[in-house]
């Protein structure tokens, strides 16, 4: 929430071979081919399926990455090589898997690795989403740096795509082979592949944070005005399905195309019938954001969130395969029910703590942080670029970051990129914080 990120740096990026093995047996112990997979010490940010649909891969606001086998419940094996979030994951046909981060670098694993085969750098900006072409042999990446990129999985070099103003969200190949990105800047835009410049731009009245694409062609996209907005493969707009009330952030289509999986950062998942173009049901949860979902099959959904798990679901009937555990996490904003700034901070969350013990996040503890220097909380690492900032936070200032939003104000951050347009709201927001984040 406040400036932060680059993201905290894991200290063992290799870990050794005696905490790999005991993170796994914990993470079995804690599974269970009937209950929800748990393993992960922080929000599942990120969620793909293998083709078989036995195993997947999830990647965390913890930093690392997981191949799991969802048959038996148990993980198989943990990735660790981020230095932030591990915000894009995608299953590979043989058995390996392709890792995007916080801090803008991708992985490429190949079955058993323990290290990558391959890490490309060239994005400026945290990795968001990740694609891969209908031959299976290049790899799309979305980026805040404002870019896609496509590259050769054998090797080579990547092919930009310029033009959005602000961050691209969103990742995917339309069957035919061309490339579709959403972003930011409310557009949708249809690339061919042969380097021209007959791009085709849809201008929306909302940012988009996720596409996907049937495979009869519909393109499918997801918006911050809690729309679910379905597309012809040229970009003619077909029906818009409102699912509100908060920011669609994760989209998934089942494999034969006939239903779509919407997640919101409030936590509600609707199961859309997508010829129809209306909802069938919504699934129930514990009311934390649902940052990431995947079809196993025609008849099962995953889903993962603020709760750390991944969770399975029946989309015959809309109810949970196995036990579906409610409890939630402690919850730091219990003791402020009914304060309007409390609601504001509440999407700030997953990344930030408000007291010294709930440490460091994604983003730093605001504990103390008013009257405190920007990228000087103890044990975070900050950008450099965050470092050489002039800016003491304060009520002004963090009213200041919030009404321009982190990229303007900031710049150099890796923060979502955010904005409270009510002056009120803003208010509320700085008087919360005055009274949550005084350091005990």
């Amino acid at each position: 929430m406040v400036a932060h990120s680059a993201a905290r740096r894991d200290a063992a990026v290799r870990p050794t071979a005696p905490l790999l093995a005991l993170t796994l047996l914990l993470c079995t112990l804690a599974g269970g081919a009937e209950a929800q997979l748990r393993g992960h010490g922080g929000p599942v940010r990120a969620l793909s399926v293998t083709a078989d649909g036995r195993g997947a891969v999830s990647g965390s606001f913890d930093q690392s990455a997981i191949l799991w086998s969802i048959e038996e419940g148990t993980a198989r094996q943990v990735l660790r090589v981020h230095e932030g979030a591990v915000n894009a994951v995608l299953a590979l046909p043989d058995g390996g898997a392709v890792t995007g981060g916080e801090e803008g670098r991708i992985a490429l694993w190949r079955p058993g690795g323990t290290r990558p085969a391959a890490t490309f750098a060239e994005h400026q900006g945290p990795i968001v989403a990740l694609a891969l072409s209908p031959d299976g042999t290049r790899l799309a990446s979305a980026s805040w740096d404002g870019t896609a990129r496509l590259r050769p999985l054998a090797g080579g070099e990547a092919q930009v795509f310029e033009g959005h103003k602000g961050n691209v969200n969103g990742v995917a190949f339309t069957r035919d082979g061309r490339l579709v990105t959403a972003g930011y800047d409310a557009t949708l835009r249809i690339w061919p592949l042969d380097g021209s410049d007959a791009v085709r731009i849809v201008t929306l009245p909302t940012p988009l944070n996720t596409v996907a694409v049937a495979p009869d062609g519909e393109i499918v996209a997801g918006g911050a005005d809690s729309s679910v907005r379905l597309f012809s493969p040229d970009g003619a707009e077909r029906a818009v399905i409102e699912i509100g009330p908060s920011p669609v952030i994760a989209l998934a289509l089942s494999p034969d195309g006939g239903r779509v999986a919407a997640a919101t950062v409030a936590g509600s998942v609707s199961v859309i019938d997508r010829k129809a173009g209306k909802p069938l049901f919504n699934l129930v949860g514990p009311g934390l954001p649902v940052w990431s979902l995947a079809f196993r099959s025609d008849a099962e959904l995953v889903t993962g969130g603020g709760d750390r798990l991944i969770r399975r679901w029946d989309m015959r009937t809309g109810q949970p395969i196995g036990m579906l555990a409610m409890a939630r996490p402690h919850d730091d904003l219990a003791a402020y029910a009914g304060d309007r700034g409390a609601e504001v901070f509440r999407a700030c969350a997953a990344c930030h703590s408000l007291t010294p013990d709930g440490g460091n996040r994604a983003g730093p503890t605001l504990s103390g942080v008013f009257g405190r220097r920007i990228a000087t909380a103890e044990g975070y690492n900050f950008s450099d670029a965050l470092k050489k900032l002039d800016i003491v936070w304060n009520a002004e200032t963090i009213a200041k970051l919030f009404e321009v939003g982190p990229a303007r104000y900031t710049p150099g951050t890796k923060m979502p990129e955010q904005t409270v347009g009510s002056a009120a709201d803003r208010e509320a927001l700085v008087r919360f914080l005055e009274k949550a984040t005084q350091a005990h």
